[in-house]
């Protein structure tokens, strides 16, 4: 089955043709700019695609020229956040893309781009099968007690205002990697997954399924990352509140100018990595808050799953940045971790065990694929629906 995967974002419409089968990626690429102008705001002449339906022409005439005659059998979407209602991937038809709609106030930067490329795939291929999978929907499975904040109910029940987790189409695909590369059943694995990329998130597996995971009600807590600030105390926030900060100004100033980019000045890991080397002190000090901050996260987490199997690194810092993941094992002795330092410095695209033998947990590099998890989720989906 030949599916095409969509990451719909507000300018920009990443897609990825796959072959389920055979595992294998046929044709990829990037439009962007989408609706963008000329102009110092925005304005001014249209740049790129005036809109998706104008961007999806454009994937449609490179699929074409990539692959022929060769059919799409359906489309895969990302959807950032399925709410309490979505706990697995579905079939969309209008009422579904409705439902995604109304969950556009809690992920504003997210679901409107991808109900944007759900509505521009119906009007071009109307008859095409399409499915949504949630990167929420992998910590449905978390117990009250980790996903409630302790506020007023009202605000739950009211407002929907609940931890909810991301990353978990990522984190579900590492964790089946991870099992099977220790030989285990993924209904026995127990461990801890970090996500660490521009985005970053950890997440405690037991079982096999989210147990407790580091972002909650948007994908701002948890874990410093590239341009977000993680976790910190609310008071701050009233604190600038009441010294004229705007809802729109803090919101900048946590999502795009805090983490890697606050503390070092960049939020590539990268050249943070290379300013410390060479003495950068802001630079030492973002590693070591945000290996500190993981390490903290770990060492509950491997308390949440009742002893891990594993330690798991994935995405771009998780699987490119061996200086990174030293840093976080240094912080982890208590827990018996120990890193060989030849294996982690090893580059490879492989999944992979880079801790000495003698290692309370063994440490792991998996190498996530969130476009091949949609892929199969969707072939599995539509496989069913016209199952006799």
């Amino acid at each position: 089955m030949l599916v095409l995967v969509i990451n719909s974002g507000s300018s920009s419409l990443k897609y990825q043709v796959r072959d389920v089968a055979a595992g294998s990626v046929l044709t990829e690429g990037l439009i962007e700019k989408i609706g963008m102008g000329n102009g110092g705001d925005g304005d001014g002449e249209i740049e790129g695609p005036r809109d998706h339906a104008e961007a999806l022409e454009q994937v449609d005439a490179a699929i074409h020229r990539e692959l022929g005659g060769l059919e799409l059998a359906a489309v895969g979407h990302r959807v950032v956040h399925g709410g309490e209602r979505f706990a697995e991937p579905v079939l969309i038809d209008n009422e579904i893309t409705r439902a995604i709609e109304r969950l556009n106030p809690l992920a504003p930067l997210h679901n409107p781009a991808n109900v944007l490329g759900i509505r521009a795939i119906t009007k071009k291929w109307p008859d095409m099968p399409q499915v949504a999978v949630f990167d929420t929907a992998f910590h449905r499975t978390l117990p009250e007690h980790a996903w409630r904040y302790a506020v007023p109910d009202e605000l739950y029940t009211n407002h929907g205002i609940r931890r909810y987790g991301f990353h978990g189409t990522s984190h579900e695909y590492v964790t089946r990697r991870a099992a099977a590369l220790l030989d285990l059943p993924v209904e026995e694995f127990d461990g801890v997954i970090a996500h660490l990329g521009n985005g970053a998130s950890v997440t405690a597996i037991r079982g096999g399924k989210s147990v407790d995971t580091s972002m909650g009600f948007t994908p701002l807590e948890g874990l410093v990352m590239g341009t977000r600030s993680g976790d910190l105390d609310p008071s701050i926030l009233v604190f600038l509140g009441r010294a004229g900060w705007t809802p729109e100004d803090l919101d900048t100033m946590l999502n795009r100018e805090s983490g890697l980019k606050g503390l070092a000045g960049n939020n590539d890991m990268r050249s943070v990595v290379e300013a410390s080397d060479s003495g950068d002190g802001k630079a030492a000090t973002a590693l070591a808050v945000t290996s500190y901050r993981l390490a903290k996260y770990i060492g509950g987490y491997h308390v949440a799953v009742g002893g891990a199997k594993a330690l798991v690194f994935t995405a771009g810092i998780g699987e490119n940045s061996h200086q990174f993941r030293a840093l976080v094992a240094d912080r982890l002795g208590a827990l018996g971790v120990e890193l060989d330092a030849g294996l982690n410095a090893e580059r490879s695209k492989e999944p992979r065990v880079i801790s000495t033998a003698g290692s309370a947990i063994p440490v792991l590099v998996v190498p996530t694929d969130e476009e091949r998890a949609i892929a199969e989720a969707t072939a599995a989906v539509v496989s069913s629906s016209v199952a006799p």
